[in-house]
C-alpha cells in the first residue's frame, strides 16, 4: 500500500489541492491501482510554498504540486513506488 496525504490546508486550497484531489482520484482509477493507492487529505505539513500544494506519499513529503506538473509527478514518484510493490 502506498499512501497519498494531500494537503488541504488554507494556502494548499488556494494553491489548487481540490484540483489536485481530483486528479490523483482519475489517475489511480486509469492506472487501477485502486486497492494499491490510499488517497486521503491532511492539514499543513509546515512545508507551505507560494506555488502548488504539498503532497506526503508515503514518509516523503513534495512541495510546489500543480495541475500542470501532476501527471510528471505521479508517474515518477508515485507509479514507480506502486510497481515495485507489485
Amino acid at each position: 500500500m502506498i499512501f497519498v496525504t494531500i494537503c488541504v490546508g488554507s494556502s494548499c486550497h488556494i494553491h489548487g489541492s481540490e484540483q489536485i484531489i481530483e486528479l490523483l482520484d482519475k489517475a489511480i482509477r486509469e492506472h487501477g491501482m485502486e486497492d494499491e493507492i490510499i488517497p486521503s487529505g491532511g492539514f499543513c505539513f509546515e512545508k507551505c510554498n507560494r506555488h502548488g500544494v504539498t503532497m506526503q506519499v508515503d514518509d516523503d513529503i513534495f512541495t510546489g504540486i500543480t495541475p500542470e506538473s501532476f501527471d510528471a509527478f505521479f508517474n515518477e514518484t508515485i507509479l514507480p513506488r506502486a510497481q515495485a510493490q507489485r
